[in-house]
Parts: C-alpha cells; sequence; structure tokens
C-alpha cells in the first residue's frame, strides 16, 4: 500500500507543515510525552498545550505528581475535560514512583498493566517517546486510511485490523525492516488527518497524496453508513458533573451542598445524578459532617 501512501512524500509533506508542539521537542521526558497522550484524549491540541507546559513545569517526574493528593491533580486539571484521566494520571504517577524508580517503562505490555494506559496510549508512547516502530492508531489515521486506501469518506468503527493496515503503510530499510524514520511517519499520518484530510473538511488540494488517494479517484463518493453522531454537551449530565467540580476546583476545603445546588438549579434530578456518579467515580469525597470536596481532600 506504500505506492497509494507514499512514505516519502507524507515525511516530506510532515518536514514542512507540522505543527511546533511543545512535546515533539528534543529531550521530552516518556512521563512528559504520557501526560500529553492522556491530556490530548478527546480533546484538541489548542486547548492541551498550555495546561501541559504547566503540568510538566510543575510536575516533572511522577512522584512530583504522586506528593499531590488526587484532589489537587483534579483541581490543576481545569476545563479539559473527562477529568477521570487525571485521577487516573494520578494512580499512574504513584505506581511509576513506587515500582519504575520514577521511569515511564518502554515496553508495551508493562505499560499496558499501569492505571489508565490503554492499548493505543501505550503504541504511542513506545512510538513517540521511546522510538519504536509500532502502529499507533488514532481517528486522524484511521480517516486517512479510510479515504486514501479503501476510498472510503469516513472510517468504521475501530478495529484490530486497524493496526496491520498502518503497519503496511510503513517506510521500510534495505531489510525489509520498519525504517528509522518510522516513528515519524506515525505522527506525520496523524498531522494530516487533524490538518488536512480532516472530518470536516477534506483539503484535497494541500494534501501530499491527492495524486494517489482512492477516495478522490472514486470521485469523492459520500458516506453510505449510518450517519454520525454529533455528541451534544449542553444540558447533559456531563456538563452537570463539570459545573459542581466547578465549585469544587475553585475552593481549597470542603463546601455544604446548597453551593453544589446553587450550581446546578435547572434539574435537581439530573444534578443528584451527577453527583453520585462523582462520588462513584471517586472524584469528590464526603467528609464525616457531611461536607463535598474533591478526592483525598476531606481531611
Amino acid at each position: 500500500m506504500t505506492d497509494i501512501v507514499p512514505p516519502d512524500t507524507v515525511l516530506t509533506w510532515f518536514g514542512v507543515n507540522h505543527r511546533e508542539l511543545p512535546w515533539r521537542e528534543p529531550g521530552i521526558s516518556g512521563w512528559q510525552i504520557l501526560i500529553s497522550e492522556i491530556m490530548l484524549q478527546q480533546t484538541p491540541v489548542s486547548r492541551v498545550v498550555e495546561p501541559w507546559t504547566r503540568w510538566v513545569e510543575r510536575w516533572p517526574v511522577p512522584s512530583k505528581m504522586a506528593a499531590e493528593s488526587a484532589g489537587e491533580v483534579v483541581r490543576a486539571w481545569g476545563k479539559l475535560g473527562y477529568p477521570r484521566r487525571a485521577m487516573r494520571l494520578h494512580e499512574c504517577s504513584k505506581v511509576l514512583a513506587e515500582q519504575f524508580d520514577d521511569v515511564v517503562p518502554q515496553n508495551i505490555d508493562t505499560l499496558l498493566t499501569l492505571p489508565g494506559i490503554g492499548d493505543y496510549t501505550a503504541r504511542a508512547v513506545a512510538c513517540f517517546a521511546y522510538g519504536q516502530s509500532v502502529p499507533v492508531v488514532d481517528v486522524n489515521v484511521r480517516r486517512v486510511v479510510a479515504r486514501a486506501v479503501h476510498g472510503r469518506q469516513h472510517p468504521g468503527n475501530p478495529a484490530r485490523r486497524d493496526l496491520d493496515e498502518t503497519q503496511a503503510l510503513f517506510p521500510l530499510a534495505a531489510d525489509g525492516s520498519p525504517a528509522p524514520e518510522t516513528p515519524t511517519f506515525s505522527a506525520a499520518l496523524m498531522e494530516l488527518g487533524a490538518l488536512v484530510c480532516t472530518a470536516r473538511e477534506a483539503r484535497c488540494d494541500a494534501c501530499p497524496l491527492e495524486s494517489t488517494c482512492e477516495w478522490v479517484r472514486l470521485g469523492k463518493p459520500p458516506h453510505d453508513g449510518p450517519s454520525r453522531r454529533v455528541q451534544k454537551f449542553e444540558g447533559t449530565d456531563r456538563q452537570a458533573r463539570g459545573r459542581l467540580l466547578d465549585v469544587l476546583r475553585g475552593r481549597h476545603g470542603p463546601v455544604e451542598r446548597t453551593a453544589l445546588d446553587l450550581a446546578w438549579e435547572r434539574d435537581p434530578g439530573q444534578r443528584a445524578r451527577a453527583l453520585d456518579s462523582l462520588l462513584v467515580d471517586g472524584l469528590v469525597e464526603v467528609t464525616d459532617d457531611g461536607l463535598f470536596c474533591l478526592a483525598g481532600e476531606a481531611n
């Protein structure tokens, strides 16, 4: 498939058009790469750069974060969304500090044993932090492959074959093994999907693969599968959870229930459901005297 997605063409495009992101700078540690990958899950790059910079300055190694309460890490997470990611990263920092001497392991199977680390994140760390030639497949890569290779406007559901199809695109050395620039090629595929071959707009005139793209050759046929659902946020339980967490993040210490009630007045039932879910997730705790606080701040 390298004739459809020529590695040299993609790498040349990336060399000119890649974004200058701080976690791509030389000397960035595996821990700092891990922080970036956790933050980037379901969050645009533009919203991650500033908090990532603050975090790596504040917590340059896992043990620094492990010494904080989980609530303080959630507080620092701010408006990035899906705050359970912060909780899991805090748990991960403890394991790394206690069992791995403050070093993020390189082995994918070992990475998968860490709290909050799934298959994608483990592969991303192995590839981008340690230069391993392993396929790293996010939605941007899947979209590029769907269009350029299969002639489909949008990818289907994630599947194991995505890894094999992406690996088949790798640049090869003379002996048939993945070439040294494979990790850069993986980053380039992601960048192409993020900047040019986007879900909202296919900027084919700016794409280095236009002349070989199967979707272009077929006349850019529209998506013929199930309608793609747009996830709403306004009025959802997720928004209610965020409003309640905003109250607790803004206080250093427990608050009364009335402070939370005022944060989401539109639907008391939904507010109660959101608070209960925060308690179940461990993001919020109740003190002995019935007040509410972020995790680890009850005493």
